[in-house]
This record gives structure tokens, sequence and C-alpha cells, in this order.
């Protein structure tokens, strides 16, 4: 049998310095970043976001983590999808690997943790993905309103009416998360449709020029078609293609 819970946690905190109070928060990804780090001493901790909040982020620590098993010839399935969800049994199973792996391969060097990730913040969410907690907020909520609009007792009300604006409580912070989950959702979207615009402007530009001298260059009409590709079921929105383009 693998370490419990609070024993993992226990050489987490100390090993990388950290103050991790869930199994969970390892769905960042940082962590296991950074016990791969005190292994080889060659993960590139400047670019792991150690205090990452959205998912996206999570995902990027992921590739970072999946690059240093490549390089290591380490083969190791990193199931991210299952990860990234932060949920409590798969990171343990992951984390107790990890474990086993830090005891096989680790070298008994000196390592600082703190100096490899540049004092880089390391506050994850105590609480991560809440999205299954909701359901169960949602309906102690309107438990507590049908009790409320029932029989009023003529005392011990007061006790009994915390329940439901606790349960708001925590739906408003549910939604401020996912609220700011979303926008940075959106703004790596722009981010990323900007930089394909670019290229498809510029693989445009590049074919009228070679049109117009009579050449043509097969890994331009290439790129521009992986550009214009989309997938079975996809429809492009009405208005948002230009007359020129062609599929």
């Amino acid at each position: 049998m693998g370490e419990s819970r609070t024993e993992l946690l226990a050489w987490l905190n100390d090993l990388l310095q950290i103050n991790y109070t869930k199994v969970e928060q390892c769905g960042t990804g940082g962590a296991y970043c950074q016990i791969m780090d005190s292994i080889f001493g060659d993960v590139p901790m400047a670019r792991v976001k150690m205090n990452a909040k959205h998912e996206y982020e999570f995902i990027a620590n992921f590739k970072i983590l999946q690059n240093t098993f490549r390089q290591h010839k380490i083969e190791k399935p990193i199931p991210v999808e299952k990860l990234v969800k932060c949920k409590m049994q798969d990171n343990l199973e992951f984390l107790q690997w990890s474990k086993r792996f830090w005891d096989t391969n680790y070298g008994g060097q000196g390592y600082d943790p703190v100096a490899r990730r540049r004092g880089a913040p390391t506050d994850t969410p105590a609480t991560i993905a809440p999205l299954a907690p909701s359901r169960g907020s949602a309906s102690n909520l309107h438990a507590g309103g049908s009790r409320a609009g029932g029989r009023t007792p003529l005392g011990g009300h007061r006790s009994g009416s915390t329940q439901p604006n606790e349960a708001v409580q925590n739906l408003q912070a549910q939604l401020r998360e996912m609220n700011v989950h979303l926008e940075g959702l959106e703004k790596e979207r722009d981010f990323y449709f900007a930089k394909l615009r670019d290229i498809e402007i510029l693989v445009q530009q590049q074919l009228e020029v070679l049109q117009a001298e009579d050449k043509d260059d097969p890994v331009l009409r290439d790129i521009q078609k992986i550009l214009y590709s989309t997938e079975e079921g996809f429809e492009v929105p009405e208005g948002t293609v230009d007359e020129e383009e062609t599929f």
C-alpha cells in the first residue's frame, strides 16, 4: 500500500517548502514539476506557474511535466485530463507514484526549492474546481428554502436560517471564481486567434506574390489548408468568412 494522504502531504510540503492542505491541489501540476526538478534539476521552473488557478494554466504546467518525462525517457503515462480536474483519487494515485519514483531516483543531493522557483508564490486555491460541491450547495439551498417557507417555529428560527445564507455565499463565491476562469479562457482564446490571424494574412500575402509571378508554394498551400479546415459538425458562423477565402 502507498502512503496515506497525510504522509504524502507532509513529505511534499517538506520537500518543496510549500503549504498544501489537500492532495487535490497537486492538480495544478506545479508540485509534480518540482518533484521531478528535485531529482533531475533541469525542469524550467521559471515557466512553471506554482500558483496556477485556472485549468489552462494547469495544462501548461503538465505540458512542461510531459516534456520532462520525454526528455528523461520516463514511460509513465500522465493522465492530464483527469489530474487537472483536481479530484482527490486521481491525484492521490499519481502523487503516490511520484513518491515511489522519487524514492528510487533521488540521489540525496541538496535541493533549494524556493531558489529553484525564484521565490514565486505557491498559493494554489485550497478548494479547486468546485463544480461537484455546487450541486450539494444548491440542494441545501432548496431544502433550506422549503423549510423557511413552511412552518415557522416560535423559537430557534435563527439557527435554522443560517444554512441558506451560507449556501448562497458559497454559490456566489463559486460564481465569482467561474467568472474569473471564463475571463482567463477568453483572453487565451483571443491571444491564439490573433496569432492565427497574423499567420493567415502572411500566408495569403505570400501566395498572392507568388501567384503574380506565376509560381506556387505547396507548403504555404498546406498551411492555408490547415488554417481553413474544420472538424466534422463544425459550422462557420454566418458573416465571419471573407468572400475571397476558399475552403
